[in-house]
């Protein structure tokens, strides 16, 4: 199994637009980051997790490496548009009439159906992408024989779907995480979890949160992702971490 990161930032994806803080203008290209969105690799088959306004640029960046062909599934963990808005440039992998399944919980299922009607009409415009949404629930599903469990997150009031695959769980935009769901988080080999920022937010984790949630979980190792310009710089906050615990950054790959 083989984890790409293809964004580690937040909404507004790092630098962030007409700001002059040490992040948005460092040279490190680790400081630079689109909006948050992995593939996994597992068994041949290759699962997007998360389709932001960013993918366009990041799938530009897999095929001039030609690592990517197809798509197998898309694993939708919430509505917000940082997550899904990257959507129709997915009929760069519908040619030849070919479908592409995207699993997400109900009610992301319903938003992203309004937000992008024309793609579910009868008589579609020629060139749209084919998607099929399948709906979610609380349980394991398969995805061309790769079993997917969800993970029941609280994103502020909003409740999400992280993923746990194998090894590897990948968690983003939560705030807390149901009590019940620990369970489905042991033995992990890799934990991918957000970690927004140091001070408090509304809605999702602070790195203080997330180090918490770590060291309750234990994994062998962690990456943090989802990380806004006011995280830090990506080489100074690294140095002040536990030894398996990471900033995950654009581009990077590690093996599960």
């Amino acid at each position: 199994m083989k984890l790409r990161f293809l964004g580690t930032g937040t909404s507004t994806g790092n630098p962030e637009i007409g700001c002059r803080c040490e992040v948005c203008t460092s040279t490190n290209p680790k400081d630079w980051r689109f909006r948050t969105s992995a593939l996994l690799e597992i068994e041949g088959k290759q699962l997007l997790i998360d389709c932001g306004p960013d993918f366009r640029m990041q799938m530009l960046e897999m095929f001039k490496k030609n690592a990517i062909e197809k798509l197998d599934g898309v694993l939708i963990t919430h509505e917000h548009y940082d997550h899904v808005g990257g959507l129709d440039d997915l009929r760069a992998f519908c040619r030849d009439n070919s479908f592409v399944d995207v699993y997400a919980k109900s009610d992301a299922a319903n938003a992203i159906q309004m937000r992008i009607p024309y793609v579910f009409r009868e008589n579609k415009y020629p060139g749209i992408p084919n998607l099929r949404i399948h709906t979610i629930e609380d349980k394991p599903f398969q995805v061309k024989g790769i079993e997917v469990v969800p993970i029941r997150l609280m994103h502020g009031n909003l409740p999400i779907f992280g993923y746990r695959i194998g090894k590897l769980a990948y968690l983003t935009d939560l705030k807390t995480i149901p009590e019940e769901e620990f369970a489905k988080l042991q033995n992990l080999d890799v934990l991918v979890i957000n970690a927004l920022r140091k001070r408090e937010h509304i809605s999702h984790e602070t790195l203080s949160d997330a180090l918490k949630n770590i060291e309750r979980i234990q994994p062998k190792r962690a990456y943090l992702i989802h990380v806004s310009h006011t995280f830090g710089l990506h080489e100074t906050v690294q140095k002040t971490l536990p030894e398996n615990v990471l900033i995950a950054y654009d581009g990077l790959e590690t093996g599960i």
